[in-house]
């Protein structure tokens, strides 16, 4: 189920979190874990922890290697 994503069990977003990963564990086998539990047993069962990169909404790609080429060099020395 975990595989599916969390879009397609009904959240608004594409995260999984413990809260989120407890309750499909609590509607789907009728057990109920603590969020450390969770973590366990997502961690016996392969899964690691990711955390999403954040990047700015007004991300310029093209300014970004401008100033890469032309400023780097300086500020790095």
């Amino acid at each position: 189920m975990l595989d599916e994503g969390p879009l397609a069990l009904g959240w608004s977003d594409a995260r999984w979190t413990l809260a989120r990963v407890a309750e499909v564990i609590e509607r789907r086998f009728e057990v109920s874990y603590t969020l450390r539990g969770v973590s366990y047993l997502l961690h016996r069962l392969g899964y690691s922890q990711q955390v999403p990169t954040r990047r700015a909404i007004e991300r310029d790609p093209e300014a970004m290697a401008s100033w890469h080429r032309r400023r780097w060099p300086s500020v790095r020395g």
